[in-house]
């Protein structure tokens, strides 16, 4: 997911990598499939139907770093728009310090010629990262300011959650919009839900590794730096969030429409500890 996926804490001026990992356990390495159906639309030309899927896989720990693939296919349809397919694939390997992040995107949308992003960024110090891309063009820049990357920004809103914090600011960087990009974000934490309330959970979600898991509302809106003034997000993404990492419940809200995102498949992977070949 975009996690999308993917933050600096209000918090979290104090709270680092470090008491971030200290504080919750480890990621769970994972497969998950969620099925995509529209859930709202605004206006009278806006989209009338909506399918797709999405396919996520993560794997790694604080030691290794953490590798991550995602795939997005969507069917947008309407009166006005007639039928419209988008279709975004992701990997990524994130540092498990959060010294390092590389990204690589190919998006297609109707047919038109595959968009490719492709590139690294380096913390160059605690206030700014190098960001060097071979796609869609070579080229070296940098970006200012205190900024991580996804994992670390998951990771940052569970310790956050554990400790009972309700909102969390952050910069992220996660390789859009040509590399260039550093989103704005604000995550909102709901109320634990009780380990034990999964009657009305999906089957995938009844899985035996959620079992015991706690897990926490949140939603997460992405701003850009365009314009001055009261800003509204690019777009919103609300999900349920597992103590491991793994999210069910998916809304993917982009303004003009929003999608629900319902987990139909789950697979536990591999895990390796730190220091455990």
């Amino acid at each position: 997911m975009k996690v999308c996926l993917g933050t600096l804490l209000a918090l979290g001026v104090s709270l680092g990598p470090v008491a971030a990992a200290s504080t919750v356990m480890p990621l769970a390495p994972h497969r998950v499939v969620y099925d995509l159906t529209l859930l709202a639309s605004k206006g009278s030309r806006g989209v009338e139907a909506a399918r797709g899927r999405v396919a996520f896989s993560f794997t790694g720990n604080t030691c290794e770093g953490y590798a991550l693939t995602y795939r997005q296919v969507t069917v947008l349809e309407g009166g006005d728009i007639g039928q419209r397919t988008s279709d975004l694939r992701t990997t990524t390997f994130e540092d498990g310090k959060g010294a390092s992040f590389t990204f690589k995107t190919e998006s297609t949308f109707s047919g038109a010629p595959a968009k490719l992003v492709d590139g690294q960024a380096e913390r160059e110090a605690a206030d700014g990262l190098v960001v060097r891309t071979r796609a869609p063009k070579r080229d070296r820049f940098s970006l200012d300011g205190e900024v991580i990357f996804p994992t670390e920004h998951l990771r940052r809103i569970i310790a956050a959650a554990k400790a009972g914090d309700t909102l969390i600011e952050a910069r992220v960087f996660d390789g859009s919009d040509d590399g260039r990009q550093i989103y704005d974000t604000l995550a909102i934490i709901g109320r634990q839900k009780g380990a034990d309330n999964t009657a009305s959970l999906e089957e995938a979600a009844r899985h035996a590794a959620l079992k015991d898991i706690p897990r926490w509302p949140v939603k997460i809106s992405y701003f850009t730096k365009e314009g001055e003034g009261e800003r509204t997000p690019r777009y919103q993404l609300s999900f349920e969030l597992y103590e491991n990492g793994i999210s069910r419940d998916l809304v993917l809200d982009y303004g003009d429409f929003s999608l629900k995102g319902e987990m139909k498949t789950l697979e536990m992977l591999e895990t390796h500890p730190c220091g455990v070949p």
